[in-house]
């Protein structure tokens, strides 16, 4: 079936429109808009061609900005957003502090976009460029970390390897190899036993076993994959968005298994405030954690300031251990970084910390088959192939341009393993025993990082 024109406006092609549905053709869900027309028109108030014409302003609505509405409507839009019966519910909740691992940074704040990012490195000097490439390869020799490859399939998770579980569940297989290398290197660190929950030998494993707390949950199946395996019973998903096809249902049909979804940005979230996790211990686990979310959640399960804030009278949690898959440093602020000193320490100051989360996502563009391609210091010709330079640009971005592929990648790769090295020495400095491994070969996944920690006691 042919895609209708940009406009939306239906063709012979398309199957017509349900009827008293708006006649907008969506070429992604390969349907039409469900919402109603307005009157006198066959599209809804979104999609009415004299809607896209209007030059009114419009602006986020500040109770969900995923939505936006006229500027002029907006205080009355305030009064009566949908999502503020939503937004008063999770504010009553006890587990609810707003900005308390937001890292230092104005909670809710002005993020710096990419876009930002970029306008800031293009504004640099040739010199000043220069001179922050030499900074990041000197600070990547001197403080990054040498990351050892930890790829693991534990035997407990042969079944799902072998792909005996639900086929009525989504799974690929290239996720299961993740999630299987993070539940493995968890069983190998110590924080799972050894060979799943039959063959468990330690008798508080067995008799209390700790809670997972998946941030940024998603579906929630790495969580599922620690229930089905290695019998985890006490189950807390933290996802801020709704999700179709979820684990849960699944996971509700496990014996025993208790599990509560709480829909919440990591930034506001007081752990402590958790009534049902309270008491016992608990494993902080995330698979892709994007930008400062990893930030976010390290803070918020080693917060200084719970020990300062209102309890709300409930009992401590205690961490056993984390396991965090990193990825999406492009998209990370500086306001929200766990380790500024870190970076301080090595001279680099809150723009050029900007300009090298831009660089990262340089390191997931192109084809990352071999790592080792990318790290060699004898490019061959075709990975020294550039972009064909544009007479009209000009400065730093046609120095950009005229930089290999392969050298770019090997720039940005440096970049998210010193960002990730300041989170790991962070961890260190709260007494936790902590590592940082690359848990999938780079043709699974290049945004392969995992930091996995253990408490001491």
């Amino acid at each position: 079936m042919d895609l209708p024109p940009a406009n939306g406006v239906p063709t012979p092609e398309l199957p017509p429109p349900p009827p008293g549905r708006c006649h907008f053709w969506l070429p992604n869900k390969r349907r039409h808009c469900a919402n109603t027309p307005i009157p006198s028109s066959q599209y809804c108030g979104n999609h009415s061609p004299a809607s896209s014409s209007d030059s009114r302003r419009r602006v986020p609505c500040p109770v969900d900005p995923s939505h936006t509405v006229f500027e002029e409507n907006l205080e009355a839009h305030v009064g009566k957003c949908p999502f503020r019966k939503q937004a008063d519910a999770l504010a009553a909740q006890p587990y609810y502090s707003k900005g308390i691992n937001s890292g230092g940074g104005e909670a809710g704040g002005a993020v710096v976009t990419s876009a930002a990012k970029r306008a800031s490195v293009h504004k640099l000097s040739e010199e000043e460029f220069w001179g922050l490439v030499v900074k990041i390869r000197s600070a990547h020799t001197a403080a990054a970390v040498e990351m050892r490859e930890s790829y693991i399939a534990p035997d407990a998770c042969d079944k799902w390897m072998k792909g005996q579980v639900d086929r009525k569940v989504p799974y690929q297989e290239k996720h299961v190899v993740q999630q299987v290398s993070i539940v493995g290197n968890m069983e190998t660190f110590g924080l799972l036993p050894r060979g799943g929950a039959e063959d468990a030998t330690d008798e508080i494993a067995v008799k209390n076993p700790p809670a997972a707390v998946e941030f940024g949950a998603g579906r929630g199946y790495l969580t599922q994959m620690l229930a089905d395996c290695y019998g985890i019973k006490n189950i807390f998903l933290v996802e801020r968005r709704a999700y179709k096809l979820k684990a849960d249902r699944s996971l509700r049909q496990n014996e025993g298994v208790k599990l509560e979804r709480l829909r919440i940005d990591i930034e506001d979230l007081n752990l402590h405030g958790v009534q049902a996790l309270n008491g016992g211990q608990y494993l902080a686990i995330g698979k892709h954690l994007c930008g400062p979310a990893t930030d976010m959640t390290i803070m918020c399960c080693l917060h200084e300031q719970h020990n300062h804030t209102e309890e709300k009278g409930h009992d401590k949690h205690h961490l056993r251990g984390l396991a965090l898959a990193t990825c999406c440093h492009h998209l990370c602020q500086w306001k929200h970084y766990a380790n500024k000193s870190f970076f301080s320490g090595l001279g680099i100051a809150e723009e050029e910390f900007h300009a090298m989360t831009w660089f990262s996502s340089w390191a997931v563009d192109g084809d990352h088959s071999s790592q080792d391609s990318l790290e060699a210091e004898d490019l061959s010709s075709e990975g020294r192939e550039t972009e064909k330079p544009d007479p009209e640009i000009i400065g730093v971005e046609r120095i950009i341009r005229s930089i290999p592929g392969v050298e770019r990648s090997a720039l940005g790769f440096m970049c998210k393993d010193i960002i990730d090295t300041g989170r790991l020495l962070w961890l260190r400095s709260k007494c936790l025993d902590a590592d940082l491994v690359r848990y999938v070969p780079s043709d699974i996944s290049p945004e392969n990082h995992l930091l996995i920690a253990k408490c001491r006691s």
